[in-house]
């Protein structure tokens, strides 16, 4: 049967999906795949799979593609991440008879990608990306997609979606942000680029960007015509978004620890899952979020749904007549709902900060760190603080150590040099030394090896001295024989 392409892959082998659940790195697994497709989702892709691991490691194969095989789980897209066509295309082909499509992530903006050499750093090599997939065209048996990121100047945007469709690309999904929208510099996705380039090219295109309910999926097919809506953070808070639910957050979670049972994923990807699902309420009863940091079983993380839900409903019971949901929220915290991240200046506020300069994001004040508010401190320190609640992250209680002689390291304390363990161990070295306080001893093990070899030329010169005596004797034997 010949390769699907455009139009008719999306109608035919997509279904004609226009709700499309994000790839998503630990968080778009099987379990959470099959949770949001009965919640509506047309249409899921794999977690971000790197191609050169997916080639050379087996494991990697069956922990995240060939192990999750499930007939529910299709129309499916696996993505990989890659800057080498040869690379690109043979883990594609281990991958394509487990899916319907296979994707290039130009999107991911993170550090990592940038370390890596993949995502939408490889935005501005128009060449390898050209030659990526149109060896890919050639050479897999399902259609080739790409995710990518936008350009400031919607001009270059078209062109660059242009040359994709050109190459080969048979969908493409715009993220309506630049590789420098991020985190708390994400702002507004720029449905306008994205209606740019779908007027510009004859092939399928998804948006992605700004989707937060169901109403948001609506709109973006309305104002910039494209043929379905990819949510993220919208459906890892929401699973229900593309119902246009809102359910209970204990309901959603006791129904995907149900599909877990089945479908095992490790507990990292479940904690996850729960702590963007339970982020409103979080904030209220903060002891479970501890509790959920600490768990280690799934049965305990059932254990932490159910507390939360007693929590919950003790609220709803007390509640009085017309109360207003507080911080300013749609819903309740116990309803599943979107979370918006703040943007730069409303964090500086939060952290005190007058706000930020030449764009730059504010450093969070120490003071604030200090006074023991868990949220002000980063995720990082508040697992160790979890792990030590005696543990202070003031600079001016960190003990001073003095420099090393030689580098400007810290030195040892008890060396003998004043140096670091790496200085030391080379003078030492050189100058047939001890130093006590690093464990070097290289004087005493050459004064024991010296010592040793006299030993052994002393063991020697005896039994040299009694063979020398036995063949004396047998010479003599020798000559009184003769003279005899």
């Amino acid at each position: 049967m010949p390769k699907l392409r455009g139009e008719a892959f999306w109608r035919e082998t997509l279904r004609s999906a226009h709700y499309v659940v994000a790839p998503m790195v630990d968080q778009s697994e099987l379990a959470w795949r099959l949770l949001s497709r009965r919640h509506g989702a047309q249409l899921c892709y794999t977690p971000m799979l790197h191609a050169q691991v997916f080639l050379r490691d087996a494991n990697y194969r069956r922990e995240n593609l060939y192990g999750e095989a499930c007939p529910e789980d299709r129309p499916l897209i696996v993505q990989f991440c890659a800057n080498d066509p040869e690379v690109f295309v043979q883990a594609a082909l281990l991958a394509q008879d487990y899916c319907d499509a296979i994707d290039l992530n130009l999107g991911c903006p993170q550090m990592i990608a940038k370390r890596g050499h993949y995502g939408a750093f490889l935005q501005e090599e128009w060449d390898l990306l050209q030659r990526m997939i149109l060896l890919a065209n050639e050479k897999l048996s399902v259609p080739i997609t790409c995710k990518i990121r936008v350009f400031p100047d919607i001009d270059k945007t078209v062109k660059y979606a242009q040359m994709l469709e050109k190459a080969g690309c048979q969908l493409l999904t715009v993220h309506g942000r630049t590789k420098e929208q991020k985190g708390p510099l994400a702002g507004v996705a720029s449905w306008e680029h994205i209606q740019a380039v779908r007027k510009a090219v004859n092939i399928p295109v998804f948006a992605n960007g700004n989707i937060q309910c169901l109403s948001d999926v609506e709109e973006c097919i309305r104002k910039t015509g494209v043929h379905g809506v990819m949510s993220a953070e919208g459906n890892l808070h929401n699973p229900a978004l593309f119902e246009g639910r809102n359910p209970l957050v204990w309901e959603m979670a006791e129904e995907y620890l149900e599909i877990v049972r089945k479908y095992p994923c490790p507990l990292s990807y479940v904690r996850a899952h729960l702590f963007k699902l339970w982020h409103h309420t979080l904030q209220v009863h903060q002891h479970l979020r501890e509790e959920l940091a600490k768990v280690k079983t799934l049965e305990g993380i059932v254990d932490v749904n159910r507390e939360l839900k007693l929590r919950c409903q003790e609220e709803i019971a007390n509640q009085k007549e017309g109360e207003k949901p507080k911080e300013g929220l749609p819903f309740f915290h116990w309803i599943c709902q979107p979370y918006i991240r703040p943007g730069p200046k409303e964090r500086c506020r939060e952290n005190g900060d007058s706000g930020t300069e030449k764009g730059v994001r504010g450093k969070r004040a120490l003071e604030e760190e200090e006074d023991g508010n868990s949220e002000l401190l980063s995720k990082n320190k508040q697992k160790k603080k979890l792990r030590n609640p005696n543990k202070s992250f003031d600079p001016s209680l960190k003990p001073k150590y003095a420099k090393c002689d030689q580098c400007g390291n810290p030195k040892g304390n008890k060396c003998v040099f004043n140096m670091c363990r790496g200085c030391c161990k080379k003078r030492a070295f050189k100058e047939t030394a001890d130093c006590p306080g690093h464990g070097l001893l290289f004087k005493t093990k050459y004064e024991k090896s010296l010592s040793w070899q006299h030993s052994q030329r002393g063991i020697q010169t005896p039994e040299i001295g009694q063979r020398g005596d036995a063949e004396v004797g047998e010479t003599a034997e020798l000559k009184e024989a003769g003279d005899s």
